[in-house]
């Protein structure tokens, strides 16, 4: 089975944390890619920042005001942190948008 790739946009403060706007993470076909399972792998790939910007301490939730968008979709319309991701989509972490 060939692998999954899964590219990761960055924003703002996430995007100085790692230092770059996107990259692509290879996950095995095998295992149910899920946004959580690409959460989980770029917390232990950056450690302490990204784990204390994209999650809440007392929980290991992620923290409310990020949004997470497959191609475009939030993830709050589908699945939330178990949608499920297939190879060359495009997952956007963004910062909470300013109104006014």
């Amino acid at each position: 089975m060939p692998n999954v790739q899964i590219k990761i946009r960055f924003f703002t403060s996430l995007r100085e944390i790692i230092g770059k706007r996107e990259e692509t993470l290879t996950f095995q076909a095998d295992e149910k890619t899920t946004v959580d399972l690409v959460l989980k792998d770029l917390a232990k790939k950056y450690g302490d920042s990204f784990t204390k910007y994209v999650y809440v301490d007392e929980t290991g939730q992620p923290k409310g005001f990020l949004q997470f968008l497959i191609n475009g979709t939030s993830t709050s319309t589908l699945k939330g942190l178990q949608t499920e991701l297939k190879d060359g989509d495009v997952l956007a972490i963004l910062p909470p948008v300013g109104g006014g």
